[in-house]
């Protein structure tokens, strides 16, 4: 089996910001294992908040060359890497190859009987509550928004949303900004602004004190989670879990995650991070019947990649075989 990597970047329509800062283009690992004249290919996001970086995600995976291309399985592979992007963009590239030397679609052998059309949410960048009413006007007619929000403004920002946007159902995502104090008092004018989920409000290192609290509006784990490990602390404090696979490590353990939490009881989210369709081509594999999907990575592009996923509106249609899968 032989193994290329590559860093690549993609530009963003315009500027993406959250409550932690702003970036203008998508830098992605990419990942290709040649096999038996097959090639498969995965993508991921190393993300700065969990202490990744596309060069460190490029030696860790270097440092364990020589086993992936003497041959491995997916068990292997979880034992071989940490969860994390690294992981993520072999496993997803083993996914494709498997695909490509067997002639099974991956989704048949996740377990699917077919593999369907979702419906994404469309993310509004963090701004003033005048441009990001702006934001909401130009997109109201998609059926899913979601803010960004974190700062002293943020019930101005999703009222300013809601007016430009009526009948949009809303995600707020705070990305660790908000104390529990902002939370407790911005809930019940999100719960009346027809807010349908709250996003990982809290640092991580505080999301103890949502135990025990009946929020109006649903709070979803998101860098609260990563896999299994976390599940069963985050069903004390959630009633959502967002699943990623750059946080899982593949699109193997988000299957296993999403197993487990459903058995736990918890609704289910399907996230991404700002990438190309071969990130979210796996993703979609996952968010068959979750209660929210957010693959909105490629609207948020100002280039994708080649044989891109066909999107109508908010419609993401299934990867054909020259995307993934």
């Amino acid at each position: 089996m032989k193994l290329t990597l590559r860093q690549e970047t993609f530009p963003i329509a315009g500027r993406f910001t959250i409550a932690r800062g702003s970036k203008t283009e998508a830098r992605v690992l990419y990942a290709e294992l040649e096999d038996q004249g097959h090639v498969g290919r995965g993508e991921s996001v190393p993300y700065a908040r969990y202490g990744e970086s596309i060069e460190q995600s490029l030696a860790e995976i270097e440092a364990v060359r020589d086993r992936i291309e003497a041959g491995l399985n997916f068990s292997d592979l979880h034992d071989l890497l940490p969860a994390g992007a690294a992981r993520n963009a072999i496993d997803c590239a083993l996914w494709d190859l498997n695909a490509r030397i067997t002639g099974i679609p991956a989704w048949r052998t996740a377990g699917l009987k077919r593999l369907d059309p979702l419906k994404t949410a469309y993310t509004l960048s963090l701004d003033t509550p005048e441009a990001m009413g702006a934001q909401a006007a130009a997109n109201a007619r998609r059926p899913l928004l979601k803010l960004k929000i974190g700062g002293p403004d943020d019930l101005d920002r999703i009222e300013a949303v809601r007016a430009n946007a009526p009948k949009a159902r809303l995600i707020v995502d705070g990305n660790e900004g908000l104390s529990f104090d902002d939370l407790r008092r911005t809930a019940p004018d999100m719960k009346t602004l027809d807010v349908r989920l709250i996003e990982q409000p809290l640092k991580v290192s505080e999301d103890e004190q949502l135990l025990g609290y009946d929020c109006p509006v649903p709070v979803c784990a998101d860098e609260s989670l990563h896999t299994r490990t976390e599940l069963d602390r985050c069903a004390r404090l959630y009633s959502f879990v967002n699943i990623k696979l750059d946080k899982t490590g593949g699109l193997t353990e988000a299957l296993a995650l999403k197993a487990a939490a459903i058995e736990a009881g918890l609704g289910i989210m399907v996230g991404c991070m700002v990438a190309t369709s071969l990130s979210m081509a796996p993703a979609m594999i996952v968010a068959q019947g979750a209660d929210f999907v957010d693959l909105d990575g490629p609207l948020l592009l100002a280039r994708d990649r080649e044989h891109g996923l066909e999107i109508t509106g908010s419609i993401l249609h299934p990867a054909t075989p020259a995307l993934w899968g």
